[in-house]
């Protein structure tokens, strides 16, 4: 017994399966060690067939029952496991136990067929190979022979016997026929040649039997109705005036074609008479009057020779005849084999026996076949079961950059960054769904093959460096686990920290952008209200002032000023307005920060940072040591028992950024300098002069100075910078000894030093 040794990866401990024997021992130990319990078929990088044999029950999962179930089938037909250790697809018939001897048998006769020169080992691409041979040489095991494979003396029949039953098909998905299919046709044939050989008692009209017998079916319901009609008549005479029109009927219908023919066909053929007899003469010329006639001449005259009358007995006698003709061509039409009627007796029993010689031959090669299947089962098992048992029991390969898990699509080029862990997404919306309640932040991107192929979408995991910069629709390159490359276009971002100076500096980012949109929205609004304004004010300028009003008697008090027109003026005073309030804010700031110290400065701004950064910080680290790779696979319709944590280091290994090639140099001229100046020498420059310059210059200066004149004046004026004069002439409301830090006058106390003056 090989002992068990369990290694971690990452902040997962599993299982380690480095060969065949430990495997045996691995699939004992309790199912809640296992790293996975079940998965599902799609997804997976290796032969479906594979899969398609694990999966016992058909319900596209393997679950661990199966894989054990598996690997005890396995190890109980190889005695030598080397090629299991290895992976091979190509099987050492000497590996074989003495429970596989008919695979040995079958190995080797699959061999013999194929003239293979070493007849020691049977290979998977041998087995299929041959596997095809022997379907496209009719050879299925299944006793269902397909006309292209027998002898060309049989494919008509064979033909005409598929033609005439429900279809089988073959193996090989041709329709055949088999030992059910002759026997049937042996019933169905003699029953009909019975059948048929009855013929000439039944058709004593000659061969125009069938035909006569249709036209008597067709008029078969005028005549009985009439000679219901005539029984009726002698059974009550009184009876006859019934089955005429009513004067008052006939009338009501008088110009009227529809009712007048309504009407008609309400009577009978002809009068009805007492003893039964119908006489031709006296047809009415109803609806059916036609029809009578034409049966009356080609039909009735020549079969009873009697071209005057009909009588009852007479028309059921025809009536009988007519009636056994039709129901023996329905019991000949609805034999299977009624299309092949004519050729049936030129069918002997020795081509029937032939084809039931070839279709049990065929029968007989089932059990060998069967063996051929199985070893298609052990040469498979050999070459995928410990790999799949190591993206199963345990997952190393998911953690070790220089191997590839089963489970993985590919690799995914994107934004400057390789990203080697991609699962495949059939359902985004539940994926996304499960792995939103995580901490991993995850792109879905949509895989377009440049083949035409179909497209499919992948969940990456971004692990380090930053997700700002990944937003949907960008795009990239995604190379699948077999180096094929395809165009790729990111669909989604579950946003969460990728590292930790990210989620620290998330919060800034986040003001950032609520600012960013808040200016943008009042700036939109501004422009709106600035156009409305112009609107208004043009059309106040464009209508006809209003009448003078009349003027104001003398003494009295003048009225209080109008409110300020609308208009262009409007707006540039309430735009002054708004600028004042800037400068005032302005100056109101810079005072305040005129009286710290460089050292106070950076401290407030140090104890702001830590503020913000740090729970922001403490809430990101806890974030990034949750961080798991579970919910990633459980939306791909994994069951795991484990977390798969993502420490540090596989997140490195997951997310990577290549460095420079070795012996690369970096040139750190920027040319798109010097290619600049080319092009300003040779193009014309639209620059403004340099007294312009000077002059916009200026007036932005005065007007900064002009909205913080007061703070600085009171500057000046404290600390005597400014002689008194100048400071009464200055800030006529404020005498020097008002102003902030003026000495207090002799004998009285110092008084609080008054709030700085609004700007003016």
């Amino acid at each position: 017994m090989a002992q068990l040794v369990y290694r971690r990866y990452g902040g997962s401990l599993q299982v380690d399966i480095p060969d065949f024997n430990t495997l045996t021992e691995a699939v004992r130990i309790p199912a809640t060690q296992w790293i996975a319990l079940a998965c599902p078929m799609e997804g997976i990088a290796c032969d479906p067939r594979f899969l398609a044999l694990m999966d016992a029950d058909g319900n596209g999962r393997i679950r661990v029952e199966e894989l054990r179930a598996a690997v005890d089938w396995t190890a109980a037909r190889l005695q030598d496991r080397k090629g299991a250790d290895a992976g091979s697809d190509v099987l050492e018939l000497s590996a074989l136990s003495d429970t596989a001897s008919n695979l040995k048998g079958a190995a080797e006769l699959v061999l013999r067929t194929l003239n293979a020169p070493d007849a020691t080992r049977l290979s998977l691409e041998q087995l299929r190979t041959s596997d095809k041979a022997l379907r496209d040489a009719g050879k299925n095991g299944d006793g269902i022979i397909a006309p292209v494979t027998l002898p060309e003396r049989l494919r008509p029949l064979a033909e005409s016997i598929i033609a005439a039953f429900p279809q089988v098909t073959n193996r090989a998905g041709l329709a055949g026929v088999d030992v059910g299919l002759v026997k049937r046709f042996r019933e169905e044939r003699a029953a009909l040649l019975a059948h048929l050989g009855g013929r000439d008692a039944v058709f004593i009209w000659g061969t125009t039997s069938l035909e006569q017998a249709k036209r008597v079916h067709d008029v078969a319901p005028l005549l009985e109705g009439y000679f219901v009609q005539c029984r009726l008549v002698a059974a009550q005479p009184e009876a006859a005036a019934s089955l005429r029109l009513r004067a008052d009927r006939v009338e009501g219908a008088l110009g009227d074609l529809g009712a007048m023919g309504k009407a008609a066909n309400e009577l009978p053929i002809a009068p009805p008479d007492p003893s039964g007899v119908l006489v031709w003469a006296r047809l009415y010329r109803g609806a059916g009057y036609e029809k009578l006639e034409a049966f009356h001449q080609e039909v009735a005259t020549p079969l009873l020779r009697d071209g005057v009358k009909l009588t009852d007995t007479a028309w059921r006698e025809l009536s009988a005849k007519a009636e056994a003709i039709l129901g023996w061509q329905a019991k000949r039409d609805a034999s299977p084999l009624h299309a092949v009627a004519d050729t049936l007796a030129t069918v002997s029993d020795e081509e029937l026996d032939a084809l039931e010689a070839v279709s049990r031959e065929d029968l007989s090669l089932k059990p060998t076949l069967d063996v051929i299947a199985e070893l298609e089962r052990l040469v498979l098992y050999q070459r995928w079961l410990l790999q799949f048992a190591n993206n199963f029991i345990s997952m190393p390969n998911l953690y070790l950059p220089k191997r590839r898990a089963l489970m993985e699509k590919g690799t995914l080029i994107l934004g400057g960054r390789k990203y080697t862990l991609s699962v495949l997404v059939t359902d985004r919306a539940a994926h996304a769904a499960l792995t939103g309640q995580g901490t991993t932040c995850i792109l879905y991107v949509k895989v377009l093959p440049r083949d035409a192929a179909e497209s499919y979408e992948v969940a990456v995991p971004v692990t380090s460096g930053r997700s700002t910069e990944l937003g949907v629709g960008k795009r990239g390159v995604f190379y699948d686990v077999d180096g094929k490359e395809s165009d790729a276009m990111v669909t989604q971002v579950i946003r969460q920290p990728v590292s930790l100076w990210e989620s620290m500096t998330m919060p800034f980012m986040r003001i950032g952008a609520f600012i960013t949109s808040k200016v943008e929205g009042l700036a939109a609004s501004g422009e709106k209200d600035f156009d409305a304004s112009l609107e208004s004010g043009y059309k106040q300028t464009v209508t006809a002032p209003p009448p003078p009003a009349a003027p104001a008697p003398a003494g009295a008090a003048p009225a209080a000023a109008a409110p300020a027109g609308g208009g262009l003026a409007g707006v540039l005073a309430a735009g002054g307005i708004a600028f004042a309030a800037l400068g005032s804010s302005l100056a109101f700031i810079l005072t305040q920060v005129k009286s710290l110290t460089l050292v106070d400065v950076i401290t407030a701004a140090t104890i702001l940072a830590i503020v913000v950064m740090a729970p922001a910080g403490l809430l990101g680290w806890l974030k990034l040591r949750r961080r798991n790779l579970a919910l990633l696979l459980e939306g791909s319709g994994w069951a795991l028992n484990d977390r798969l944590m993502l420490t540090r280091g596989v997140a490195t290994l997951i997310t990577r950024k290549p460095k420079l090639p070795r012996n690369a140099r970096v040139d750190h001229a920027d040319l798109v300098r010097g290619a600049l100046r080319h092009t300003q020498d040779d193009d014309e420059t639209e620059t403004m002069s340099l007294g312009a310059r000077l002059g916009l210059t200026l007036l932005i200066l005065f007007v900064l100075g002009w909205q913080v004149r007061v703070p600085v004046t009171e500057w000046l004026c404290t600390y005597h910078w400014l002689s008194e004069d100048a400071c009464r002439v200055l800030l006529p409301k404020l005498v020097p000894s008002e102003l902030p830090g003026a000495p207090a006058p002799s004998g009285t106390a110092p008084a609080a030093a008054p709030a700085p003056a609004p700007a003016k």
